[in-house]
């Protein structure tokens, strides 16, 4: 039976694992699967259990979670509880997650640092592909054909550009005009350093200061006036960020220019010309805010890089499938395929959903999911995924999965949210640039102060100029972005090498992994058991008569090794007779009653567990299997143990390079099966593993998780099946296999979609590259603000007389910004 509960008390996605592991370990529970958002469990047990037990069990293991009914909690919970912040149900982010993972439903600036949010690339914001008639565009269709009015072949649609190519388009429009009426001003200003300057010739200096102050109008209130907005948000929320110094860097330099334009009266004579003009800072002002509105125009453009690889991704979606409806072929729409329709694929076309090949055989390229090159053979049943690749052959499927359930939607799901999410180690730029900008703006008062008191005359000058600089060349932009860059890039990278990252926190913690726990069954092995052989102990029940009743007993049963025994008796041509009373003992076996006789077929434990005794003789023979890697799962009838099964599961090609060059990576790897000492022997010897154990309940592989963190191990686990995800859940990073269950790839931080030990030398691979990139990032802006703001203010000048110009500042300090994501970048080339 399956019951719904609300858990009060989680806020992230730790909690919902720890929620998840400790009402697993109740008594009678099989199943728990439990939705952070909804915040609710749904727990499958055997046999009711009351709600009290559960709330015990919450109590004992710390009382932070509570549950309740659903009525109960609608009644009387609802109206006590904080509205959650959520995340929004928008597509719009902040490249920075100021506000972690919170999404918008409008394109905008974000509220905290003012930088354009940036639209979540999935198949909802993918627009179908519409077709329309060239001579009458009221005409429009979902799918290719003929214009009803004249007959004529429709066209497809041109899709609209998306948000992102919108804001790039909007900028670079508004930067050629900034650019247009800059360089006049810049020209006039610089022509002060000809001799006898030939425009003093046409006009008075005062009257060319009239003429910059009109041609930066259109600079200062339209092209860059988005900066100054984002400025007034800042300082009016006080969160403070780049466009705050920009503001008023630039802000200072085109009013004092106003101000001594208009009343030169006011000024001494330091900041006076020969002809008694008051020196105006028209061309600075524009200068720099044209150069940071190109910097944001370069930065736009290299961002839409970063999340290059789900848009590959969602290339890679179909926009129309041929559907076989009694026999006939029809052309529909991806959106319109429901489950269990049949589906033709032809060669060389994408594959539109997931489902089971049904008639037919063919290849398929899988590379893009997977990251392996090589093609896969596909027979009938085998499953085939979205958006990979037909060979050359035709065939028909069943979709089994359609929308949002799909791997290529998943995929993208995962992908997204863990580009949004916060990698620990940002926690450093985050208290960074907390106090960045007000520092910032006391070294350019202190700046100003001090050129005024002891610098050279014209002092005041000086002092303005300097101080601006200051403010122009401090980037907390290019700290902020550091982190997040590298993530998405790195995260993008992973998902294309078939490595799907849930989210930032994992990418750093499996850099620091010291030893990895990979289960057998599945892992290591291939996870496709067959038996190989039926054996009798007893004369009076024939190889056939075992195998019905161990079909028949597993028939009840999900666990892979019960499949491979159905599937034998099947081919076998045994009848499945129905079963009363079945029950699966976790990390044991199976029990139940067929044909009026109570079954018992597994392990030794379950051997104990039924009460049948093995004698030396039958574990002997047993052995001789165990010992070249086989499973032997024990029959017992009424108590007496009376066959058993042998069933072969090989180890993986990939599985003993993947095991030496995790190794070689100072990685200890550890072996913990449920299967007897023999047989986990045997495939540890094959793969040169000195540490494994047998044996191993789910409990016991928590324990042991626990037991190594304790001795202060950062521990990965490794598994795919449902007694493997309280110990994936326990582990510091918990890596599921694709090919596993739901319930293990829930708990883990890491799924690899292939499924094999390769994926985790790939994983660490790329967790390295990431935190290197990182910290590199880190470093590179850092050490520009720890650099640049000194020399700016004029720290070389006793020395050397060098002074730093608000221009050369304003140039530095958009290229700092770009220079971060163009580092991010390279990881997209990085071979993992």
């Amino acid at each position: 039976m399956k019951h719904t509960y609300h858990i009060h008390g989680m806020t992230c996605n730790g909690c919902r694992n720890h929620v998840e592991s400790t009402l697993s370990k109740v008594k009678s529970v099989t199943n728990v699967s439990v939705d952070l958002e909804k915040a609710e469990a749904t727990i499958e047990m055997e046999s009711h259990i009351s709600i009290e037990t559960f709330q015990e069990a919450l109590k004992n293991d710390g009382g932070k979670y509570t549950i309740h009914n659903q009525d109960e909690h609608r009644h009387t919970k609802v109206e006590k509880e904080e509205p959650s912040k959520g995340k929004g149900t928008g597509t719009f982010y902040c490249p920075m997650h100021c506000e972690g993972d919170k999404t918008y439903e409008k394109p905008g600036d974000c509220p905290v640092c003012g930088m354009n949010l940036v639209e979540e690339q999935n198949l909802s914001t993918t627009s179908k592909t519409q077709y329309t008639c060239p001579m009458h565009p009221e005409i429009v269709k979902d799918k290719p054909g003929s214009c009803p009015i004249c007959g004529m072949e429709l066209v497809p649609i041109q899709p609209d550009l998306s948000a992102e190519e919108k804001t790039y388009n909007r900028l670079l429009k508004k930067f050629w005009i900034a650019l247009a009426f800059t360089l006049p001003i810049f020209l006039i200003a610089m022509s002060e350093m000809i001799p006898n300057n030939p425009l003093y010739a046409l006009m008075e200096q005062k009257w060319w200061n009239w003429v910059q102050f009109t041609i930066s109008i259109p600079v200062v209130f339209y092209a860059t006036w988005m900066f100054f907005e984002r400025a007034y948000r800042s300082i009016a929320t006080w969160n403070l960020n780049m466009f705050t110094l920009i503001g008023i860097g630039a802000g200072v330099s085109w009013l004092f220019s106003v101000f001594g334009m208009l009343f030169p009266d006011f000024f001494p004579a330091q900041f006076k010309t020969e002809s008694g003009a008051v020196h105006v800072y028209f061309e600075a002002a524009t200068v720099i805010l044209t150069l940071v509105l190109m910097g944001q125009v370069l930065e736009a453009r290299a961002h839409s890089k970063t999340n290059s690889a789900v848009k590959e991704l969602l290339k890679l979606a179909p926009n129309n499938a041929t559907r076989v409806v009694n026999g006939q072929e029809e052309q529909v729409s991806i959106e319109q395929i429901e489950k269990g329709d049949i589906l033709r694929v032809k060669p060389g076309d994408k594959i539109p959903v997931d489902g089971i090949l049904i008639e037919g055989y063919t290849t398929v390229d899988e590379s893009m999911i997977s990251g392996e090159p090589i093609p896969i053979n596909k027979a009938e049943n085998d499953v085939v995924s979205s958006g990979t690749i037909n060979g050359n052959q035709s065939f028909l499927m069943k979709a089994e999965k359609v929308g949002s359930d799909t791997l290529l939607s998943q995929i993208i799901h995962m992908v997204n949210d863990a580009s949004r999410s916060r990698a620990p180690i940002q926690k450093l730029a985050d208290t960074v640039s907390g106090y960045f900008v007000p520092i910032v703006v006391i070294i350019a008062v202190i700046t100003f102060g001090v050129w005024a008191i002891w610098g050279p005359e014209p002092a005041y000058v000086y002092a303005l100029v300097n101080a601006i600089a200051v403010l122009i060349i401090a980037c907390p932009c290019a700290l902020g972005l550091a982190t997040p860059m590298s993530v998405m890039v790195g995260v993008g990278k992973g998902a294309r090498n078939g490595v799907l990252i849930k989210n930032a926190e994992a990418l750093e913690k499996m850099d620091k992994v010291d030893t990895l726990i990979v289960d057998k069954t599945g892992t290591i092995t291939e996870g496709k058991p067959t038996v190989e052989k039926i054996g009798s102990f007893v004369d009076r029940f024939r190889e056939s008569e075992l195998i019905q009743l161990i079909a028949s007993l597993n028939s009840s049963s999900e666990h892979p090794l019960a499949e491979a025994t159905v599937k034998y008796g099947k081919e076998q041509n045994v009848q499945i007779d129905k079963v009363d009373d079945f029950s699966a003992v976790t990390g044991k076996g199976v029990e139940g009653i067929v044909n009026g006789k109570k079954l018992a077929l597994g392990n030794d434990k379950m051997m104990e567990y039924a009460k049948a005794t093995i004698s030396s003789t039958i574990k002997d023979e047993a052995q001789s299997f165990q010992k070249q890697g086989k499973t032997v799962s024990y029959l017992s009838i009424e108590g007496e143990v009376v066959g058993y099964v042998v069933i072969g599961d090989r180890i993986k090609e990939t599985s003993a390079k993947a095991i030496k060059e995790l190794k070689n990576k100072g990685i200890d790897v550890v072996m913990l099966t449920g299967d007897n000492h023999n047989t986990a022997q045997a495939v540890a010897s094959a793969l040169n593993l000195t540490h494994f154990k047998a044996g191993m309940l789910p409990e016991n592989k928590q324990e042991e998780v626990k037991k190594l963190q304790e001795q202060g191990h950062v521990v990965a686990m490794a598994g795919d099946g449902i007694n493997d995800a309280p110990a994936l859940a326990k582990s510091d990073v918990g890596i599921a296999m694709g090919t596993g269950t739901d319930v293990a790839i829930e708990s883990a931080m890491i799924t690899l979609v292939k499924g094999d030990l390769h994926g985790i030398v790939k994983a660490r691979n790329l967790s390295d590259a990431v935190m290197k990139n990182i910290k590199q990032n880190l470093f590179f802006a850092l050490i520009y603000n720890t650099l640049g703001i000194p020399v700016a203010a004029g720290v070389l000048f006793p020395f050397f007389g060098i002074l730093l110009s608000p221009m050369i500042a304003a140039l530095a300090m958009s290229f700092s910004s770009v220079s971060v994501i163009v580092n991010a970048l390279r990881l997209r080339n990085k071979k993992i």
